[in-house]
């Protein structure tokens, strides 16, 4: 099943959707689809909107320790952004 990524999932998702100006909430949207976070155990990897975050105007590499939606394994995840010819 392909996931519907048009609308804000998370109530932060939501309030920056409502309060931005609508051409700052697209850009929003847009950079945080890719921007990617990846299960270090099963390499399941889902995008930061998908997963009900925002990732905006960001930099850097980060590796944070969660549970895995795939595996179910609390997990290292390392977050990387695809760019547009890669995805």
């Amino acid at each position: 099943m392909e996931k519907d990524s048009t609308r804000p999932k998370s109530f932060i998702q939501r309030a920056f959707v409502f309060v931005l100006p609508r051409s700052w909430a697209e850009s929003m949207k847009k950079e945080s689809l890719q921007w990617f976070m990846k299960c270090l155990e099963c390499e399941f990897d889902e995008s930061y909107w998908d997963l009900g975050g925002i990732r905006w105007k960001a930099k850097g590499d980060p590796k944070i320790r969660k549970k895995c939606p795939n595996c179910g394994k609390k997990s290292w995840h390392q977050t990387y952004k695809k760019e547009k010819e890669n995805q």
